[in-house]
């Protein structure tokens, strides 16, 4: 019976009523704004979809993992990063494109958010460009830097390249920065008037900033595994790998 009640649903009003819905027609190729008024069986209709699939996943919850449940803390440093630079991939790969073509179909049409729908197509690649930077100057450096520690603290290291790296990087100093980096999105909250929707809020604008509240909640939740837990842990490795190389060379 259910199924039967989605497949005659307009597009506009199954996002409307739960808008994670948009992402999941999305993974079938099928842009909401670009197909609002017909149902749902007439679009799976038109692009040779099973409509059972798509009903199927549209009657899926989405899980909405919660990190809180991985014991974190008590994870080595090497598996922090693992997770972290996987959550990275998912940033980069799935998240941040979706919410980009959700951006390139945006037309409001409205007058509370047609300075709003320029002024995000402005702000949101300039964004996206920086954020990518960061992370892969993360992975690229700081990530780095860390596992060598790790390394070092087994024994497994070139001492050259060692004394190299910690008078180079300052893991102290990278976690005050990681801190004062991590409001990203305050450009984008201050565009949207953090996320405020009128009473006639077009569809696409809730879309678009039930997207990016999400995508927010998200990156909060992933700065503070870094600054709570992998900065610490990689702090005490560098200090405990520090003494022992300068015991070492006193020796020497």
């Amino acid at each position: 019976m259910e199924k039967t009640a989605l497949q005659s649903k307009s597009i506009r009003e199954l996002v409307d009523q739960d808008n994670v819905r948009a992402h999941v027609l999305f993974y079938f190729g099928i842009k909401f704004y670009e197909f609002s008024e017909q149902t749902l069986e007439q679009v799976c209709l038109e692009k040779g979809l099973s409509v059972n699939l798509v009903v199927r996943e549209l009657e899926s919850p989405e899980s909405i993992f919660d990190e809180s449940e991985l014991p974190l803390i008590s994870y080595p440093v090497d598996l922090i990063i693992e997770y972290l630079k996987h959550t990275h991939y998912l940033f980069v790969k799935h998240k941040l494109p979706y919410i980009g073509q959700l951006l390139q179909g945006f037309r409001a049409n409205h007058p509370d958010y047609n300075t709003i729908e320029k002024d995000l197509k402005t702000l949101f690649p300039l964004f996206l460009e920086d954020f990518i930077h960061h992370i892969y100057e993360e992975e690229d450096s700081l990530f780095k830097y860390i596992r060598m520690l790790e390394r070092a603290a087994r024994g497994q290291y070139n001492p050259s390249r060692l004394y190299e790296l910690m008078e180079k990087y300052s893991l102290q100093k990278c976690a005050l920065e990681h801190v004062a980096h991590d409001d990203e999105m305050e450009g984008i909250r201050k565009i949207t008037k953090d996320y405020h929707l009128t009473a006639d809020a077009p569809l696409h604008v809730k879309v678009i900033y039930s997207e990016l509240i999400q995508f927010e909640k998200t990156l909060k939740v992933h700065a503070r595994i870094e600054n709570e837990i992998l900065f610490p842990k990689a702090m005490a490795l560098e200090n405990e790998v520090k003494k022992k190389f300068f015991e070492k060379a006193k020796l020497n």
